[in-house]
């Protein structure tokens, strides 16, 4: 089908093909709400995208971040955010995904108290996915979605599921596909309001939505755009304000200094805070990218019991149950190894520690990957809150701050493993990302665009930075790097060709690992050129 045949509302462009049911998600109604939001927000959003870059330009000049004296008031008022319906008291395991069916379906049955959805990182976000994805949705919240692999196994839901919470895409992507008033339409507003036009009813008469989780922000005022964008859409189709709920996740350093004030500005669509750890990392990267003094050892050093990490972490749950509100933790990458039961043990053993560690410190759930780790992570979360369905009660005394946060240990070790790691990794999920595919197994970690952005990143940082040399003496180089691409990227084809996948999307992923980690300017995000690139 074209876009021409569907009813567009005035000032509304679809530049893509209508495949089946499209029609059904494309409706007038649902795109008079889309272009209602962006006449009504697209200006504050480029405004926020221009503080950004303003901001990093006095960070790159040497500003450290430190709290808002604005904000003062925020951080010392007495305050809580508003209370938070049954389905959401209980979230000790969260697990997450791409709005593809068979997963949709996988993960509302894994037994984790909640499900994220993903638009954003762990999804390529081409035409097709976007949308397909919003006709899963509204299948799975009706409980009427099924999958038949090629095997001809079918797939469908248990009568007892998690939790659904989806989540949007940044304030740093456009829905290049979809122009109101011939501007593109941010690609948040857009999976926002389809989603939430389609659903929402549905969702407050079966208990449980509308819930969303919200990615990449580093101000209180990205939060409240999103906060005054529900309000809109609350207004729009009838519903209470307040009804929807939504947790941020502070996954940029900027974003740990306003966690207080973030709260605050979503405090009647509030839902609390979760550590966003690998965007975090690659935030810190990013941030302080020409700082001479920070330089981080290899990815696998950055754990999250080194400085930096811990403290953020802990001022998180201190910040959230100060507040009222759920502290959730993030993502470990470990996914079982059934090929190798040594290091599916050893696997686990890391899944068991995390999980110990975030219930310990007073986090009312966690994030995994996959579903054969739900149970192991449940379990030490009720060791820890026995039958209790979160921690809310618990509150932290101590106190962190800009030096806890900006102690960017460690420093050493840099090895030629880990150059040749983030280049394997980078040009891998660059290329199965190329090919339609966002979450990806690497070398035993479920990756996504957070941890290749790391790669690159830190590719780029260790040969700009003079602390970048190896525990052998050698200065990481752009000759260096450009020397392994070509040898990482025929391991990178043979490992694809091993698992019977096509090859045709990577040397393409390579030349732009390549420009990307060694671009004299740093590109911002690495999704916004591969985004140009795909369909």
């Amino acid at each position: 089908m074209s876009p021409t045949t569907l009813s567009l509302p005035a000032g509304v462009q679809i530049n893509a093909p209508i495949h089946p049911r499209f029609d059904e998600i494309l409706t007038k109604d649902a795109l008079e709400l889309v272009a209602k939001l962006h006449r009504a927000f697209e200006t504050r959003r480029q405004e926020l995208l221009k503080a950004r870059i303003a901001r990093q330009a006095r960070i790159d000049a040497g500003e450290m971040p430190d709290f808002l004296p604005e904000t003062k008031h925020i951080r010392e008022g007495d305050w809580k955010v508003a209370p938070l319906p049954k389905a959401l008291e209980c979230r000790r395991v969260e697990i997450t995904g791409p709005v593809e069916a068979k997963m949709i379906i996988n993960a509302y049955n894994s037994g984790a108290d909640s499900y994220m959805t993903d638009f954003e990182d762990s999804n390529s976000p081409n035409w097709f996915n976007q949308i397909q994805g919003q006709v899963n949705l509204y299948d799975a919240i009706r409980r009427k979605l099924s999958f038949t692999n090629e095997a001809g196994k079918v797939y469908k839901l248990n009568d007892k599921i998690a939790t659904l919470q989806i989540r949007p895409r940044g304030w740093h992507l456009d829905e290049k596909h979809v122009l109101v008033d011939g501007q593109r339409v941010s690609g948040g507003i857009f999976d926002f309001a389809l989603v939430f036009f389609h659903n929402a009813k549905e969702q407050v008469a079966r208990g449980a939505g509308p819930f969303f989780y919200l990615p990449k922000m580093e101000s209180h005022l990205e939060a409240r755009l999103w906060n005054e964008i529900f309000c809109m859409a609350q207004d729009h189709i009838g519903m209470a304000r307040g009804t929807i709920k939504a947790t941020v996740l502070v996954e940029t350093i900027l974003a740990t200094f306003e966690m207080e004030e973030i709260l605050y500005e979503l405090r009647e669509h509030s839902a609390g805070l979760n550590a966003g750890r690998w965007d975090y990392i690659f935030s810190c990267i990013k941030k302080f990218k020409k700082n001479k003094d920070f330089c981080l050892a290899n990815r696998g050093a950055i754990t999250m019991e080194v400085p930096f990490m811990r403290s953020y972490a802990l001022a998180l749950v201190k910040a959230c149950h100060k507040r009222g509100a759920p502290a959730m933790g993030g993502m470990s990458a470990l996914i079982p190894i059934k090929s190798d039961p040594v290091a599916n043990e050893k696997a686990l053993a890391g899944i068991r520690h995390d999980k110990t560690r975030d219930a310990n410190d007073g986090y009312d759930g966690g994030w995994v990957a996959h579903p054969g780790l739900v149970s192991i992570a449940m379990e030490e979360f009720v060791k820890v809150l026995g039958d209790k369905p979160n921690q809310w009660e618990k509150q932290r005394t101590d106190t962190f701050g800009p030096k806890d946060w900006l102690n960017f240990q460690p420093e050493q070790p840099i090895t030629e493993v880990g150059v040749r790691n983030n280049i394997n990794v980078g040009i891998h999920y660059l290329g199965s990302w190329l090919a339609g595919n966002g979450c990806v197994p690497i070398h035993n970690l479920m990756e996504d665009a957070a941890t290749a952005e790391i790669s690159r990143s830190q590719i780029w940082q260790w040969v700009v930075s003079p602390k970048g040399k190896l525990d052998d003496g050698r200065k990481v180089t752009a000759e260096m790097v450009k020397a392994m691409i070509p040898e990482e990227l025929a391991k990178v084809k043979a490992t694809v060709t091993a698992n019977g996948e096509k090859t045709e999307t990577y040397d393409q992923a390579a030349g732009i690992f390549e420009k990307m980690a060694l671009a004299e300017d740093y590109p911002e995000f690495l999704t916004l050129p591969l985004y140009e690139a795909m369909e």
